[in-house]
């Protein structure tokens, strides 16, 4: 063996012993986040004399678990408004980052997030009502399954656009990275940040890339519907896995799409990036709304 070999042995040691240490770490952590829910839950029942989650599992112990996959695979009736109600909340995250700073480059890195995120939720959310329109349900699997035929994208191409755009602005990237531009913030609302903190903001803005684009996917690209290709006859664990492999296809293209942008286009002037949410996208919104609804309105009357 060489002594190559030899010398890189004890890093990889190391290295997988702190990947071991983090997950473990981590596992406790959310564990008993799970479980001191599921305590509360009880000790409020019984303070209140109710019985509280006691069905799943022994003295209901595996509650956590059917909440956990309740919470991350199920089909709710309001699924895309769950999935928009949640993606609003991070904006606090970068707004208290910016504030907690203490310093004046972070703190309009915040507020200039808090602004742009804003301008671009309404739009965002005003150009997917036109889908729900035109589908006739909330369900994200409904949607899905309507774009069997023919993908979204082609009967709502100006919704498909609002929502892209807007998807660029609520993730952070550019051109629209008007709250850590380095030019003016010095990096913005993590510039007083290192090390683990300053990971977890480079790891949430990669996470809302991957949830942006998986929802274009499934709005507007046939989510698992594979294109010309039936699955009807074929075993159901084969077309599932078809279906999986489709959508990570799709998915893949647009996180290539979105990280091909970042190094095409240059920077927005930020009067430029609230000027496009508020007076050209906002309006389209709207309109493409109204345009639809009356469609819809001459295809019941006929």
């Amino acid at each position: 063996m060489s002594a190559g070999c030899l010398a890189t042995r004890p890093e990889v040691l190391l290295a997988i012993e702190a990947a071991v240490k983090i997950a473990v770490v981590v596992g406790v952590l959310m564990g008993m986040v799970a479980y001191t829910v599921l305590a509360e839950r009880r000790m409020c029942a019984l303070i209140q004399d109710r019985l509280g989650p006691n069905r799943v599992g022994p003295f209901g112990l595996f509650q956590p678990l059917a909440d956990s996959f309740k919470l991350v695979i199920a089909d709710l009736d309001v699924g895309m408004l769950w999935i928009f109600s949640v993606a609003t909340l991070g904006v606090y995250g970068i707004v208290l980052a910016g504030w907690a700073s203490n310093s004046k480059y972070p703190f309009l890195g915040g507020i200039r997030s808090a602004a742009q995120l804003i301008s671009y939720e309404v739009p965002m959310g005003l150009s997917v009502v036109s889908v729900f329109l035109w589908v006739g349900s909330l369900r994200l699997t409904q949607i899905v399954e309507y774009q069997a035929d023919r993908w979204l994208v082609f009967e709502q191409p100006l919704a498909f656009l609002i929502f892209l755009v807007s998807a660029f602005a609520e993730t952070n990237r550019l051109p629209f990275d008007m709250p850590e531009c380095e030019q003016e913030l010095v990096g913005g609302y993590n510039t007083e940040y290192g090390q683990m903190k300053f990971a977890l903001f480079f790891l949430a803005e990669y996470a809302n890339m991957i949830v942006a684009s998986a929802l274009v996917v499934t709005l507007f690209f046939g989510g698992w519907q594979a294109p010309f290709l039936r699955v009807e006859g074929l075993a159901p664990l084969v077309a599932g896995w078809i279906g999986v492999a489709a959508f990570f296809i799709k998915l893949a293209a647009f996180l290539a799409f979105f990280i091909w942008v970042r190094w095409f286009l240059p920077r927005f002037r930020y009067d430029q990036v609230m000027r496009l949410g508020w007076r050209v996208l906002l309006p389209l919104a709207l309109l493409n709304i109204v345009v639809y609804a009356l469609i819809l309105a001459l295809k019941v009357r006929s």
